[in-house]
């Protein structure tokens, strides 16, 4: 125990032999972007926010009496910086409260998109225009307020499944970098939607913060968990009565034998056919194409008969 080591001794501790790393290969791993989200979970909000696209393509033509189609483009993960600094200048950016939840989420309506809302609202039609590079007026201002309003409370409709949310406008702002819901190296989940107004289209972005998603991730889990349950006796009940009145083929016959056509072009009156199936061999009955009992061919008065002898097994 008192012995004391040699330089060779700690360099044997520390020496790892050549082959024992053989086959591995290294993996980057970005600190500024953690995989904070699972790939099932990305999946889950994504149906999520296609039936919010569907709701809020009815809410809002029904809205502006104009056909619009919302469909859901994508949903990835960003620092909070990226989102920000891919979004134009000016726009129309609102943070949104995510009660009873913590934090902040933020949404974007593409100027070009919310300005041809307006002048619907305001009496004017759909015509494609250059995109305006102008501030929202005080006026236009409420009218916009209405508008995500509407897109918020199917939003809100739409997250029921999964958690309650109290989905209010905190603020509104023309300027990304005004609004900052996160720091901006926080990762953010952003799930991108395409607005089409006739020929008018635009993009409208929704932020939530990675955190906000893995703190609720197992109700994820807990909603689009494959669930396994046995009919209840009511509704076996309600099946049979539903099929019982449905029509099946039942079909038997002799299988015989295989011939070319040359030969049965050459068929005569007389011939005898040989089919290679003993008379005693039973009979298979099929029921739509699926074998399911066997038995003989038979005569029922001046029908057609089919004695099943065996049930074999499926």
């Amino acid at each position: 125990m008192n012995q004391p080591l040699t330089q060779t001794d700690v360099d044997a501790v520390f020496s790892k032999p050549k082959n024992e790393d053989a086959g591995r290969k290294a993996q980057v791993f970005d600190f500024g972007r953690p995989d904070r989200v699972s790939k099932s979970q990305i999946h889950a909000i994504h149906l999520v926010h296609e039936v919010f696209a569907r709701n809020l393509s009815a809410s809002l033509s029904a809205y502006l009496r104009s056909y619009l189609t919302v469909n859901a483009v994508s949903v990835e993960q960003l620092s909070y910086g990226e989102f920000t600094g891919g979004l134009p200048q000016p726009t129309s950016l609102i943070s949104l409260s995510l009660r009873p939840w913590d934090g902040c989420g933020a949404m974007e309506m593409n100027p070009q998109l919310v300005f041809t809302m307006l002048e619907i609202l305001l009496g004017g039609k759909v015509r494609e225009s250059a995109p305006a590079r102008r501030e929202i007026t005080d006026i236009e201002q409420s009218l916009v307020e209405v508008l995500y309003r509407i897109v918020l409370h199917d939003l809100r409709e739409a997250w029921k499944p999964v958690t309650r949310l109290e989905l209010d406008i905190e603020s509104m702002a023309t300027e990304p970098q005004a609004l900052r819901i996160v720091a901006p190296g926080e990762p953010v989940l952003v799930i991108r939607f395409e607005i089409r107004l006739g020929e008018i289209g635009g993009a409208m972005n929704l932020a939530f913060p990675s955190v906000f998603i893995r703190t609720i991730g197992q109700k994820f889990d807990r909603e689009w968990a494959p669930r396994k349950t046995e009919p209840s006796e009511p509704d076996q009940q309600r099946m049979l009565g539903l099929v019982q009145r449905s029509t099946v083929e039942l079909d038997a016959q002799i299988e015989g034998l295989k011939l070319k056509v040359r030969d049965l072009l050459e068929i005569a009156e007389g011939d005898v056919l040989q089919l290679d199936y003993p008379v005693g061999q039973p009979v298979d009955c099929t029921i739509n194409g699926t074998k399911k009992y066997r038995g003989r061919l038979a005569g029922s008065r001046t029908k057609k008969a089919f004695v099943i002898e065996e049930m074999p097994e499926v």
